[in-house]
């Protein structure tokens, strides 16, 4: 899994957690890993909404589950060591 960056304009540069479905995306900030954000893309541009630690941790499992079923073993992997990483802290 690549890595994605964006650069949010109050946070900086956000880091791309996952993707929770086709036009949602989960990042959280590079320098605490303590804020995320859900990322909307539309014909009008990207949104950013704010989203707990606990919602976040909660679409991660379920992107996790959902590459269980249909996702290669690479991408369950990377997306498993992500999770490890930012919420087993």
């Amino acid at each position: 899994m690549a890595e994605h960056y964006l650069n949010h304009p109050n946070f900086g540069l956000i880091s791309c957690l996952c993707r929770v479905d086709e036009f949602h995306s989960l990042f959280t900030t590079l320098f605490s890993q303590r804020l995320f954000l859900l990322t909307t893309i539309s014909p009008n541009g990207i949104s950013f909404e704010s989203v707990p630690r606990a919602d976040a941790k909660l679409m991660v499992e379920n992107q996790m589950r959902s590459l269980r079923h249909v996702g290669s073993h690479n991408d369950q992997k990377d997306l498993r060591n992500i999770y490890k990483r930012t919420f087993s802290q």
